[in-house]
């Protein structure tokens, strides 16, 4: 059994051992002993973790360190990496330009191109397939694009469909970037300046960017792969709409708080940001192109949907949204409570984090229910 596989079976038992009914809900001093304990037995090296309880940011804490080999503790204003939860955001500031009926999510991209997408160099592969004609931002953002989840995942590393867009659900970078393609030639917009008003700005986020800033230097969390190896951060210079951004737990608090709001958006959008778009009934999430046809009841059960946010589905007392974000050496989750108010959002420099993501899940929202199976292939196993 790989070590991930152990670790995460030690966490889904702890859970079952100290379950808490679900109308509890942790907070300050108490939560983070919890936290604090949990990290220690699964030697997690830093995480940061803030609760937005109806509009207020009630919990905001970072525990560990950002950089063990020197002791430098992890604080709410380090800069940590978003990963995918940068799509979020993205989504988040695609529903701006919808208000302003810029864009439509179910018009063509062909529509807002000024040329063909085989014609820009990133897609000379698909020439010849005119399926990227049936790409629209709806399907892009709900990942249903057909292309891989990134191109260097391909055996000839060339992009190309796996089905015909829009008729399977499969996780996917390449169909953010698609979208970032059509936002910066078709409607001549600066992504990451865009990002950086309709967003970071608009809720106070003044240590986050979608690109790297000289000022990140001075308290910048590394990051440490399953088995502690060190990763250094990097230092991102281009803008990527699928996971570029930096950021830090305190900035990730005030995002939150004002998305779960809908400020800057109308009721409407804002309800169909978070909204269930398309039935989520895979195996797992990753290897997408992999797993694109398979089906787990549990999916339908919960009514596992893609949203423009990330993933929705119902709980046994709410219904939820959520995004993560990850890497070799980043683990980041945001689960949201809509009838409750409620959002737990957890980053971690140490990817090992992600094994105590259930427990701390629990101790805050309660039982939600999140599809841990689907999201961490790891626990799929050994349940």
């Amino acid at each position: 059994m790989k070590l991930s596989a152990l670790i995460f079976t030690a966490a889904l038992a702890g859970c079952a051992s100290s379950s808490l009914p679900t109308t509890q809900r942790l907070e300050g001093v108490a939560l983070d002993g919890r936290v604090e304990a949990l990290m220690a037995r699964e030697h997690v090296v830093g995480m940061a973790v803030a609760i937005v309880d109806h509009g207020e940011i009630t919990h905001l804490n970072a525990y560990g360190l950002r950089n063990r080999e020197n002791a430098l503790p992890l604080q709410t204003d380090t800069i940590m990496y978003g990963a995918s939860v940068t799509k979020a955001a993205f989504a988040y500031m695609v529903m701006q330009l919808v208000d302003e009926g810029r864009i439509d999510l179910d018009r063509s991209i062909a529509e807002y191109l000024p040329r063909p997408l085989p014609e820009y160099e990133d897609y000379t592969d698909l020439a010849g397939d005119e399926r990227w004609r049936q790409l629209t931002p709806r399907i892009l953002l709900t990942h249903r694009s057909g292309l891989a989840n990134m191109r260097f995942l391909e055996e000839d590393q060339r992009l190309r469909f796996h089905f015909t867009p829009g008729e399977h659900y499969a996780y996917s970078n390449e169909g953010i970037w698609v979208l970032q393609i059509v936002l910066e030639q078709g409607l001549g917009l600066d992504v990451g300046a865009e990002m950086q008003r309709r967003v970071f700005d608009r809720f106070g986020m003044t240590r986050t960017s979608m690109q790297w800033r000289d000022d990140f230097g001075a308290n910048l969390a590394d990051g440490y792969m399953m088995d502690g190896t060190f990763e250094p951060h990097d230092r991102r210079d281009n803008v990527a709409a699928a996971g570029s951004m930096d950021t830090t737990i305190a900035d990730q608090a005030r995002m939150w708080r004002g998305m779960f709001a809908g400020e800057g958006l109308s009721p409407a959008a804002r309800a169909e940001w978070a909204a269930a778009q398309f039935p989520i009934r895979t195996a797992q999430k990753f290897p997408t192109i992999q797993f694109f046809n398979t089906v787990d009841a549990r999916g339908e059960a919960s009514d596992l949907s893609a949203s423009l946010v990330g993933e929705t589905w119902n709980g046994p007392n709410d219904r939820y949204f959520s995004k993560g974000g990850h890497n070799d050496w980043t683990g980041n989750l945001v689960i949201c409570a809509e009838r409750q108010q409620r959002c737990l959002i957890m980053f971690g420099n140490s990817v090992r984090a992600e094994t105590i993501f259930p427990e701390i899940a629990e101790l805050v929202l309660g039982q939600t229910d999140f599809p841990f199976w689907w999201t961490y292939p790891e626990l799929q196993a050994h349940e």
